[in-house]
């Protein structure tokens, strides 16, 4: 389904802020890319809606800031898993 791309911009950072989805899990509800949704969320929304794309930027930027806990987190589950 091909739709426009300032409506699907405004999807996505709907979608981000209502469920404080990071980019990966926004790319696979979506069904595109990681880097689909960050030049859709970083760049063309910026100028499409300002006011969305600065709600959508706080919450992209404490997952960021929060990544590297779910990823020692993910590793400590892995290595609990093995025998």
């Amino acid at each position: 389904m091909k739709t426009n791309i300032e409506e699907r911009a405004c999807d996505l950072a709907a979608y981000i802020i209502e469920s404080r989805a990071t980019v990966r899990a926004a790319a696979k509800r979506f069904g595109i890319s990681k880097s689909t949704v960050h030049k859709d969320i970083s760049t063309r929304l910026e100028d499409i809606n300002r006011p969305l794309y600065l709600r959508v930027k706080e919450i992209l930027e404490f997952n960021k800031a929060e990544r590297h806990i779910r990823g020692g987190m993910a590793t400590r589950e892995k290595y609990k898993k093995q025998p």
